[in-house]
This record gives structure tokens, sequence and C-alpha cells, in this order.
């Protein structure tokens, strides 16, 4: 596996400023921290300091990865290679994680699945567990990343199951089933499905409130947002939007939503009132947010342009992107590289 090092006296000074204070830190402002990044066209992940708005560690990964995750520490990043086409497409099954050591930008291990089952989304949950769609297998699969074995599988009872949420607690996760246009419900300490939960025609990505008391998947084809009651495991009630969202996350306070819309609109809505307070102008793209842990930033992947666009979220303003390269997509933020 090819595999190579970008920005390395860069990325060893601001390490030395990360792990030592005194007269290093007090020339500088607190860290903004980390993205971690998956890149489909260039076949890469990469680390990006916010700091700096630098590429700070680049190792090349298999065809394709399209979502990412990073253990707590910020040392590892997790890569489900997916394989070269979209959801529901033909195209080739990917059946491997890559394991990224952030300190090295190489690939530490990869982490065999046993069959093409196109892994995508990789969260980590409170119990220390990877848990990674296995989409062919209509499941989520439960991985020991000390092992790198898999050591359960909960089903998901649909087709389609691309990416999914965890419960703050871990006991619970949702998955959006993109062409059955529904959310499965399932219960990972028992290993089980509770419930399918129709939602539209197609629906694409979800999100979860803080709090873990709401759920939010995207239809397809009106330009709504479904609230989903997690206590009842029914629609609450529907968010409406000026155009057709793919993604959104809620900041970490649970004050806002950002959604993003592939016509090229980004809005911040309120979620007290459940209303657009923002909507800022970023590249026709069919992307993934995150947002930092203090609810400052919104970071935005726009694939087709190749960059990173970025919201200041109490200015109320657009900051300039970050300009990578095409193929951007899958993020995360992480606040340090130990």
């Amino acid at each position: 596996m090819k595999t190579f090092f970008v920005c390395a006296s860069l990325f060893f000074s601001l390490t030395l400023l990360s792990h030592f204070p005194g007269k290093y830190r007090s020339s500088v402002t607190v860290s903004q921290g980390y993205l971690f990044i998956a890149n489909q066209v260039e076949h890469t992940a990469l680390a990006v300091n916010l700091d700096s708005r630098q590429v700070v560690a680049k190792a090349g990964v298999d065809i394709n990865g399209h979502e990412v995750a990073v253990t707590t520490d910020g040392r590892f990043g997790y890569v489900p290679i997916y394989g070269d086409s979209g959801v529901g497409r033909p195209g080739t099954d990917g059946s491997t994680i890559h394991v990224v050591d952030l300190r090295t930008a190489r690939t530490a291990k990869i982490i065999d699945l046993g069959k093409p089952v196109r892994p995508h989304c990789a969260k980590f949950g409170p119990d220390g567990l990877l848990y990674v769609s296995a989409e062919l297998s209509n499941a989520i699969y439960v991985v020991d990343p000390a092992s790198g074995k898999i050591v359960g599988e909960v089903p998901t009872g649909a087709a389609e199951s691309h990416m999914f949420v965890l419960s703050p607690d871990g006991h619970r996760a949702y998955t959006s089933n993109v062409g059955t246009g529904s959310v499965s419900v399932v219960d990972l300490q028992k290993r089980a499905l509770l419930t399918v939960i129709p939602v539209a025609k197609k629906v694409q990505r979800i999100s979860i409130s803080p709090d873990g008391r709401f759920v939010f998947t995207h239809d397809q084809d009106a330009p709504r947002i479904a609230v989903i009651d997690t206590a009842t495991n029914k629609i609450a009630r529907w968010i409406d939007l000026p155009a057709k969202v793919y993604s959104s996350t809620p900041t970490p306070d649970g004050k806002l939503l950002v959604a993003n819309a592939p016509s090229g609109e980004l809005f911040v809505i309120d979620l007290s009132t459940e209303k657009v307070i923002g909507d800022y102008p970023i590249p026709v793209a069919i992307g993934e947010i995150a947002v930092d842990a203090a609810s400052a930033h919104a970071y935005v992947s726009c694939p087709q342009a190749g960059t990173i666009e970025i919201l200041d979220l109490l200015g109320k303003k657009l900051e300039p992107p970050i300009v990578l390269t095409k193929g951007v997509d899958g993020l995360t933020w992480f606040p340090a590289i130990s």
C-alpha cells in the first residue's frame, strides 16, 4: 500500500505546541482542532490543522473511502473502503477498513471484514467499539478495534442502510435507509432490530440531537427534514426548508442544526423554533458537515469543488474555504493529534 507523509516539519512543530506549555503555548491561541477527511478521487485520507488551514498528514487508501472516524485520543483514523460507486449503484464492493496512524501518516493496519459488504459509515461508541454500516448485509457490524475482529452484527431490516447515528449512551443506533426511504432503530446491546420507521420515498443522511431526543433525516423529494421522536420512534413533525437538503449536523450545544442543500445553500436552523435563521451560498455539492466542540464553526465538504467551506456560527458569516482537491467527502472534527 502506497503511503506518504506531507508537511512533516509543520506537523512536528504543531505537535510540539500541543504537548508543551509555557513559552511555546503563550504565543498561540487556543487550537481550533483538526479535520480528518476522505478523498474519493485521490484515494487518500488526510488530516488538516484548522489553525494553519494546512494538510499535515496524508495517506493513501484503497478505492474508495467515503467516510471516516477518529479515536478519542486523536491518534488513529479509520476509513471504511466502500467501493467505486454510489449507494444502490453497480460497482466494486469494499470489504476492509484502513487504520491510519495520524502521527506518521501511514496505514497502520487493514481490518478485513471477511466478505464484500460495502462498509460505509463508522462511529466509535462509548464502549470503545467501532460500529460500521455493512450495507450489503443490511446490518451494522460491531468491530473490536484492538483485535480488528467482528464481535457482533446487528440487522437493520432494510436495504441501503448507508449512514447511522448513535444515541448518547451508545445503546441504540438509527440508520438512514436510502432507497427504502426509512429509518431503522436497533438495540446495540441486544444486537436486535427494534423497528423500521417509514419516512419518504427516498432519504439521505441522518443526525441526532445531542440529548438523544430527536433524530433528523432528509426527504430527497421534498424540501423538508423529518423530526423523529426517539421516545416513540415516530415522526413527530417536519421542518420545512427553502430547498431539499442532503445532510445535517446539530451543534454540540443543541441550539442549531446546520444543513446543506445540493443546490448550493447552507442553512442554519434554530432548534428552539425549527425555523431557518441563516442561509449561506456554498458550491453546488453533495457533502458532509462537521461542527467543532465549541459550536463555533461548521465545516462542509464540497467534493465537486474540492473545498471545505467554513461557517463561523458565532459571527454568522462564511470564512475563506480550505482549498484542497476534488473528491473531498466524509469528514470529522477532532481536537488534537496525540
